[in-house]
């Protein structure tokens, strides 16, 4: 799995698993992706809307808490969702 990837499992795991989380989850489990790029391809519009509500949360706690390799690698996957 892709290390940014890696990240936002760990992310998604501190959210309450409504099934749009637990279908991200699943997909970060299950898949093989060589970059977040080949992963957000592979998302539904209300998975997109789901990561796109908790994503800049995430980034600014990663950033508040001074780890800036986790915000960074956050980012990456949200800028591809945009």
């Amino acid at each position: 799995m892709d290390f940014t990837l890696g990240y936002l499992r760990e992310a998604l795991s501190n959210y309450d698993r409504s099934s749009v989380c637990h279908r991200i989850y699943q997909k970060l489990e299950k898949g093989s992706y060589e970059s977040e790029k080949d992963f957000v391809l592979t998302l539904e519009d209300d998975e997109v809307q789901f990561l796109n509500n908790i994503l800049p949360d995430e980034i600014k706690y990663a950033f508040d808490e001074q780890d800036f390799i986790r915000g960074n690698q956050l980012n990456e996957v949200y800028e591809q969702l945009i």
